[in-house]
Order: structure tokens, then C-alpha cells, then sequence
């Protein structure tokens, strides 16, 4: 035990005639007695009535209730499975798109094109390393043109145009034997003139590196949940219950964690069916009090830690959920028990009864604070909301909660250009055919170049004339901003929506022939233009918030069952930042200036 230290000359010091050199550091407030003897301090006396009496007021002594805590409770319970593929999480199956290998008829993903392709050259090496020149001859890649107008989005840019030109003739474009194995009869031999064995070989070797592909990367085998009008995604999955056909919902998914909020409870269709009718679960157990940071705490001489303040909270009238956690955390916190229930990943999970006993040996039958014959509206923590039927059930998304997330590979930003009263899409990252992802405005100003640098010099000279001013016709805007036009819905004289236009590439010096339209290089923004005839493209107008929104691509990975990882490119909407100014603008007259400055 510390000794208790006596500071000599005291009233010197207390005048600041003599100074002590002195660090001070308080960790906690405690008593310190200063007897050896601890009777009197264990006695914990007060000498504070009114402290003692706000500590009871704290603790709603005043108000106590004749009532007995629980010491023993019964719970029984049902669990059901979503219908879905276990082998998948549910946000990879909500949210994956298929993995583009070719982009307005041009190669795309060379990247994973070239991947692809080493790894077929690894399985011929094994027993079939003579026919790996031709394969080379037949799935190639082929160098871009510089002067073909339709190369110029890759040799506009000089690291995506010396990748494919270093690989042209050299490696074996996987993708492209990919795209063949895929077709319906496709097989790994067809126009190399093999004959049996060894042309049975190389369509087993076929298959397999189809399925290794495959495998690569999760994508959907059926129409993906992704909505272009919406920008979001939409899925419906079969929730039986226990042998009556339930279903749920995933509205307006923006990407992102998949949890119980995702889900509405929405009418079974003719494909739901029902599940398997389990018995219920009993468990018996012990309630334990809940705990959690800033807990007013039930000890006499015991303070609440000051790392959480609840009494710093200052909500709004109209902040129901700062309201409900004061409200949960300073009136009832010692009113809520652990009911410790394990339930598997992908379930759902009604309680069929809860028992509690207290210690007065009185038993209680809980029953739900919110009946399914009231009002459906009432509020509950945790409950689907309903539309058009209930589902009290507690839903354990099978879905990964931690996972790697790459960089944007494309993202556009749709914001509002109230000057022009348009919209634009504005493509801020863009991917390469390489599979590289750039700044879409450098992009854009490297692709105008080359085009500019196409144009024939000398080809138009303008006219001399006395004019003291110069007219323009049309200011443009960068080649990465696709416009939005508002167009009135079909058979809807009211009702708005936004259709994608093209602006045209106006190029200084081309005379004589009509202007290009700029096509998207997103896959957002490129939705129908690759369909055969292509298809137009509209955006529901309350889509694009007063403060824009962005969409980007990313690449997902995560560990499901058993350890296996799952990746797949989905998108991920956010809130954009405002609006912008685009600087369209028609008809311009600018003063002239004088043949001496200009």
C-alpha cells in the first residue's frame, strides 16, 4: 500500500514561494484509505444525502414495481431455407453481370482475354504441345490499325494500343476459344482437321478448360437482376414456409450488403412452392441481461463509462431513431434479455413460443408485442415489410458480409444540367479494350485528337470577308458526356422520362460530310447499342436525384461454403454532388478580332 506523503512547509508552497516540480495524471477517481485498517472503508458510508438520493432516482428506485426477474425461459421456434443455390451468396447471384469479352464488336477484356489463353497453352503442353501453333493461328489477337478510323478508340491511346499490338501473332486469345466453346455444338477441334483419337483429346481438353472458365468468374445463367431504366436491381427468390408457398422481394437494390432491410414480403407466384414442414425446435435456458457501451450501470458505487455520452445525443422532433435509441438506452436498458438462439446462414425463423418463469416461481407466456391481425403498418424491429402479404419471420440473408472490393472499372455520374435543361451521363472512369481503367475526360480529349489529326489539312479554307463578328453554330461539350433528352412516356402526355441521345463530333477543318455521333463507352451507358437491330435507350426521370447519382462497376470477391471464392463485377449506386454546367450552348456571336492580334 502507498504510504501516505506529507508535503513539508505547506503553506509556502500554497503561496507559490516554493515550487515543486510536479507531473499529475488522474487514470480513475477511487477512495484511497489512509489506515491499514479497511473496516471503515469497506463500510462504503455517504455523506452526500443528495447524491444518494439522485443516484436512486437514476436507478428508478422511485418507481419500483413489485415484479420478479426471470430465471429460466423455454423458447420454441421454426426454421425455414430459402429456395436458392447454396453454393452461391445471394448478393453475388443479386447483383453479378456478365462479363463482357467483346464491346461494340471489338475485343474487350483482353486482360482476361490473354489469362484465358495461357491457360490453355499450359493444358496442350501436357500431351498436346504440337497443336499449340494451331491454335495460335486460329484464336488470335490482331494488332490495331492506326489508320483505320475504327481502331482509333485504342490507338487513340498508346498503352492500350502497344498491349495488343505486343500480343498480336503471339499468344492465344482465350476469349475468343472461350466464345466458340460456349456456342451450341462448339467444340475445341472444330476447323483444325483432327481425327479421332487425338480429336477426342482436345474436346475432353475443351470441356475442361470450359468449366476452369467458367469457374473463374460467377455469371448469371439467367437474365440478371440489373434494371437499366432504374439504374438498380430487382429480385424475387422463393421463401417457403415450411409447406406453404412464400415469397421475397429485393426492390431497388443499389448494391452493396445484402441484410434483412433488403427484403420485402411480396405475394408467392406460381413458381414458389413449398418447403419441407420441420418440427419445431425447444430450448431451455437461462436469461442473461443485455449489455452494450454507455449502459447506465446497475452497481451502487459504480459509474457509467464516459467513452459513450447518451446525454450528448441532441436529436430533432422529427429523428425517430435517435429518439428510440435514447428512449431504449436510459429507460429500459435492464429490461432486455439475450434469448441465445443459433440459426444457420440463409434461414428464416418464426418464434412459435416463449415461456419465462421469474423467481417467485410464476410462469409467463410471452406473446408478440405486434399481432399479425393489427394493423400491418405498426411498427417492429426486424420485420419485412410487408406488400400485400405479411412475413414475421426473422430473415438471416444467405449473403457474404466481408469481402474485397477492387477500384471503380467504370463509373458514371448522372447528374442534372438545368441551363440546358438536360441530363447527362457523364463517364468518369472508363475501361479499355486492354481492360485498364482511365479518367473518361482523358479519354475523351485523347480520342477528339485523333480523330482531329485525321482530318485533312488544308482540305476547307474559309472565305475572307470584313465581318466584325464570327458566328457559331454550336459550342460542344467533352466526348465523355452522353446527353438526356426528356421525352414524354409512351401513351402518357404527362409523364416524363429521359432518353439517350448522341452529340456529334464536331472536328475543326471537316467540311462537306455529316458529323459522327459519339457513342458511350460504358457499360451503362452502352445498354442496347450493342443489340441486333440496336435498341433505345430511357432512363426513368425521378432516377436522376436534384444532387445527381453515380453508378460504378466494381469487381467483388468473398468466401462462401468451404472456403471458395466468388467473384463477380456488379455495380454499386451512390448520391451524386450537385449539379453541373455543361457550357452547351447555339448560336454565338463573338466580336472578331483585328487581323494584327488575331
Amino acid at each position: 500500500m502507498n504510504q501516505y506523503v506529507v508535503t513539508e512547509n505547506l503553506e509556502a508552497v500554497i503561496a507559490q514561494k516554493v515550487r515543486i516540480p510536479t507531473t499529475v495524471m488522474w487514470n480513475r477517481l477511487e477512495g484511497r484509505p489512509r489506515r491499514p485498517d479497511f473496516t471503515r472503508a469497506l463500510k462504503a458510508e455517504v455523506r452526500d444525502p443528495l447524491w444518494l438520493i439522485t443516484r436512486q432516482w437514476q436507478m428508478g428506485e422511485f418507481a419500483g414495481e413489485d415484479a420478479g426477474s426471470p430465471v429460466g425461459a423455454k423458447a420454441a421456434w421454426t426454421t425455414d431455407s430459402f429456395a436458392l443455390d447454396r453454393n452461391i451468396p445471394l448478393d453475388a447471384l443479386a447483383e453479378a453481370r456478365p462479363i463482357e469479352l467483346e464491346r461494340a464488336k471489338r475485343l474487350h477484356n483482353a486482360d482476361l482475354r490473354l489469362a484465358m489463353g495461357r491457360q490453355w497453352r499450359r493444358m496442350l503442353a501436357v500431351d498436346h504441345a504440337v497443336r499449340v501453333p494451331d491454335f495460335l493461328n486460329q484464336y488470335h489477337f490482331d494488332a490495331p490499325d492506326p489508320a483505320n478510323k475504327a481502331d482509333f478508340p485504342i490507338t487513340a491511346h498508346a498503352a492500350a494500343w502497344q498491349t495488343l499490338a505486343a500480343v498480336a501473332g503471339r499468344a492465344i486469345d482465350g476469349g475468343a476459344l472461350l466464345l466458340h466453346l460456349q456456342k451450341p455444338g462448339g467444340r475445341a477441334s472444330d476447323n483444325l482437321g483432327l481425327v479421332d483419337p487425338e480429336k477426342q483429346q482436345i474436346d475432353d481438353l475443351g470441356d475442361q478448360f470450359r468449366v476452369w472458365a467458367e469457374r473463374l468468374y460467377f455469371q448469371p445463367t439467367t437474365p440478371d437482376a440489373w434494371q437499366p431504366r432504374h439504374l438498380e436491381y430487382e429480385l424475387k427468390v422463393s421463401a417457403p414456409d415450411r409447406d406453404v408457398p412464400a415469397a421475397l422481394a429485393m426492390p431497388e437494390h443499389r448494391g452493396g450488403r445484402v441484410d434483412w432491410f433488403s427484403f420485402d414480403a411480396v405475394p408467392p407466384s406460381a413458381a414458389d412452392t413449398g418447403g419441407t414442414k420441420n418440427p419445431p425446435t425447444v430450448l431451455s435456458f437461462m436469461p442473461t441481461t443485455i449489455h452494450f457501451d454507455g449502459m447506465p450501470n446497475t452497481r451502487y458505487w459504480a459509474f457509467e463509462e464516459g467513452a459513450v455520452n447518451f446525454g450528448d445525443i441532441d436529436p430533432d422532433t422529427t429523428d425517430l431513431s435517435k429518439l428510440l435509441l435514447i428512449d431504449f438506452g436510459l429507460l429500459f436498458a435492464n429490461d432486455w434479455f439475450v434469448l441465445p438462439i443459433e440459426l444457420p446462414v440463409g434461414s428464416l425463423t418464426r418464434i412459435q413460443g416463449l415461456a419465462v418463469t421469474n423467481t417467485f416461481g410464476e410462469r409467463f407466456w410471452i406473446e408478440p408485442a405486434v399481432d399479425r391481425a393489427t394493423d400491418s403498418s405498426s411498427w417492429q424491429m426486424f420485420r419485412l415489410t410487408p406488400q400485400g402479404v405479411a412475413d414475421e419471420r426473422l430473415v438471416i440473408a444467405p449473403a457474404s458480409f466481408v469481402g474485397q472490393e477492387s477500384q471503380p472499372v467504370e463509373s458514371v455520374a448522372c447528374v442534372r444540367d438545368e441551363v440546358s435543361n438536360m441530363v447527362w451521363g457523364i463517364e468518369t472512369v472508363v475501361q479499355l479494350p486492354d481492360g485498364s481503367s482511365r479518367r473518361g475526360r482523358e479519354l475523351a480529349l485523347e480520342v477528339h485528337a485523333k480523330f482531329q489529326s485525321a482530318v485533312i489539312a488544308g482540305a476547307h479554307t474559309p472565305p475572307v470577308n470584313d465581318a466584325k463578328i464570327s458566328y457559331t453554330l454550336m459550342r460542344s461539350v467533352a466526348e465523355n458526356w452522353i446527353p438526356f433528352i426528356p421525352v414524354h412516356v409512351e401513351n402518357d402526355n404527362r409523364q416524363i422520362q429521359l432518353q439517350r441521345a448522341a452529340m456529334p463530333r464536331l472536328l475543326e477543318g471537316e467540311q462537306g460530310v455529316t458529323p459522327a455521333k459519339i457513342t458511350p463507352r460504358t457499360r451503362i451507358m452502352r445498354e442496347g447499342l450493342d443489340a441486333t437491330p440496336a435498341v433505345t435507350y430511357f432512363l426513368a426521370e425521378e432516377e436522376v436525384e436534384r444532387a445527381g447519382t453515380v453508378v460504378e462497376t466494381r469487381w467483388q470477391r468473398t468466401r462462401w461454403w468451404q472456403g471458395r471464392v466468388v467473384l463477380w463485377q456488379g455495380h454499386y449506386r451512390t448520391c451524386g454532388r450537385g449539379e453541373v454546367a455543361s457550357s452547351l450552348a447555339f448560336d454565338i456571336l463573338t466580336p472578331k478580332l483585328p487581323a494584327s492580334t488575331a
